[in-house]
């Protein structure tokens, strides 16, 4: 049982990739249920390296990883963490890998260990609830961009997770399908990380947003992030404001 709704504990976690700088350099993390965070940074700051890392993925080179109130460290431990946490991969097409939607949607619930039938209804109840009843028999190499977005995060959900990672789930979307996710994220009954460089994105879904750089996470739980809109002398415009953290050069 995990203590006070702790659920993911990261402390002192390293990791590098060959003939590299680290990528991640003693960082400790703590979320907990019922949190939805958000996750900045620039490019390369290690963001996807982290959520891989939480899921086993990849391992870390020192460290020490504790998920629902357990020390993970081997292959077997990370098994019963991926049953509970769901990822949304960057990229959809890393996601999506059957002919159809509804045998996408529906392989998760099959590996949990469901029946056919009992997978499909999942699978289909999943689809009607994101707004994609009538895709079950669409073939998945053939969806928009926006529309497999929206399949890889059914295919996540149709697991039943406690806890969502979700890796730049806005990045080429147009307006609409980016409020239909926005929609979804705050119907949602769980709790999540989300990594975006779309503030205004993270200003609709989540409660806080930490910056990662320099091999670690900044976290201030009282920051919400917002945008401003001024009249300056070349026009009118939408920045971002924010404070400096520890990591910021200046």
């Amino acid at each position: 049982m995990d203590k006070d709704g702790l659920i993911i504990n990261l402390e002192e976690i390293s990791f590098g990739y060959p003939d590299r700088p680290p990528v991640l350099d003693k960082l400790n993390l703590q979320f907990c249920r019922g949190d939805r965070m958000g996750l900045m940074g620039p490019n390369g700051s290690g963001k996807t390296t982290l959520f891989h890392i939480i899921m086993g993925l990849i391992k870390h080179s020192s460290g020490r990883i504790e998920i629902f109130g357990r020390h993970v460290k081997e292959e077997k431990d990370f098994r019963s963490v991926r049953q509970r946490i769901g990822l949304l991969f960057q990229d959809a097409d890393d996601q999506l890998f059957s002919p159809t939607v509804l045998e996408d949607v529906a392989f998760g619930p099959l590996n949990l260990g469901k029946s056919q039938d009992e997978a499909k209804a999942i699978a289909r109840k999943t689809l009607a609830s994101l707004g994609l009843a009538g895709f079950e028999d669409r073939i998945t190499y053939k969806l928009s961009g926006g529309e497999k977005r929206l399949v890889s995060l059914a295919t996540v959900l149709a697991m039943e997770p406690e806890v969502l990672l979700l890796d730049e789930p806005s990045t080429g979307l147009d307006e609409t399908t980016e409020k239909s996710i926005i929609d979804i994220l705050r119907g949602l009954d769980l709790s999540y990380i989300l990594v975006s460089h779309n503030i205004d994105f993270l200003v609709e879904t989540t409660h806080h947003v930490g910056y990662m750089a320099n091999g670690k996470v900044s976290v201030d739980p009282e920051s919400i992030p917002h945008t401003h809109v001024h009249t300056h002398k070349h026009g009118k415009y939408v920045h971002e404001h924010g404070r400096k953290t520890p990591n910021d050069k200046a």
